[in-house]
């Protein structure tokens, strides 16, 4: 890279949780930002709504469907690093759209790959995996864990998993994966379990709302927290070589131990308010997910410092506060999803 030169970074799903919060990171570090954002009716740029006067970002309208514009966007930006985070991540969603997940999720990775090798550019290729791919396969998990996907997203995530690799071998193309176990915040989207329950114990409290609603409750997962997650990211592109990177934190909690956790912030019995719900389980459960980052770890240096306990006190409080803040707007809201 010509470190006379502004290092310039793409990034696709930069409207999303890691996104924004790569975004900010990389222009904390002077880089020159542009944006992959799907062009849609409503505005959907909440999330990175405070950084849109930063004159390093640009926003470019852009699909993963679409690999003529991938290669125009590449073209264009000469980025020195790509980071591939678009996706349709919502597991459950994946098994009633199957087909428009394997898309995006899945073909949009192969898109953005020829892209780069269409151009011919010397770039370097993160690709976000996703601890999904184990599914089935007994934890801990880790780089040498068998994948064994039990939905259509786990699965296009094995499929860009693999492209990422073939690429990197076949062309020489810097790529590597990232296998990101659970990693979650305040600006997690307010379908996934996790900023439910948040969302929930803050409307609760505030007298707005009596009950939540939730699926299997004994599922195991490593939650990590998504800022310190997108650093992990940026460094498996400063490193000497590519490779492919679990990024966890090693612990386990069950959903059920998520809720205590987050009620009890607020000195509440979850079990008062929790109703169990056939409609939201999976045709196919993952029963646990519990990463190894060793390697990781040991090639960078990178380590987490916030675990599941404080993780739910960071969201239920950031839910609190938002309700404090956006009122009724944000009580509507939550009715709608």
């Amino acid at each position: 890279m010509d470190t006379d030169k502004r290092t310039v970074a793409l990034i696709t799903g930069i409207t999303g949780q890691d996104g924004s919060y790569l975004a900010e990171f990389l222009l904390e570090k002077g880089y020159e930002v542009h944006g992959v954002v799907r062009r849609s009716s409503l505005p959907n740029t909440g999330r990175i709504e405070h950084l849109l006067e930063n004159p390093l970002l640009t926003l470019h309208y852009g699909d993963l469907s679409d690999s003529s514009r991938l290669v125009g966007l590449v073209e264009a930006t000469q980025p020195n690093e790509i980071y591939n985070l678009a996706a349709q991540s919502h597991v459950r969603v994946s098994f009633d759209e199957p087909e428009y997940t394997g898309d995006t999720t899945g073909l949009g990775t192969i898109r953005l790959l020829e892209a780069i090798r269409t151009v011919g550019l010397d770039t370097r290729f993160y690709q976000a995996s996703s601890s999904e791919m184990f599914g089935a396969s007994a934890p801990p998990q880790g780089e040498e864990t068998p994948f064994y996907p039990r939905s259509p997203y786990g699965a296009a995530k094995v499929y860009s998993y693999w492209v990422t690799k073939n690429y990197r071998e076949s062309y020489g193309i810097f790529a590597s994966n990232g296998i990101l176990f659970n990693h979650e915040s305040p600006r997690r989207g307010e379908t996934f379990v996790t900023r439910k329950i948040t969302k929930a114990v803050a409307l609760i409290v505030a007298g707005k709302q009596d009950s939540l609603h939730l699926g299997n409750l004994e599922a195991v997962r490593d939650w990590g927290y998504a800022p310190e997650y997108v650093e992990a990211m940026w460094l498996m592109l400063q490193a000497k070589e590519p490779d492919d990177f679990v990024v966890a934190t090693g612990t386990q909690y069950t959903v059920q131990n998520f809720l205590e956790l987050a009620f009890g912030h607020v000195g509440l019995n979850w079990e008062k308010y929790v109703r169990f719900d056939e409609k939201m389980l999976r045709p196919a459960e993952v029963d646990a997910l519990v990463g190894d980052a060793q390697k990781i770890g040991r090639l960078t240096g990178w380590a987490p410092s916030v675990h599941t306990p404080e993780l739910a006190r960071i969201m239920v409080d950031a839910d609190m506060e938002k309700l404090k803040t956006e009122g009724e707007t944000w009580i509507d809201e939550a009715k709608k999803v």
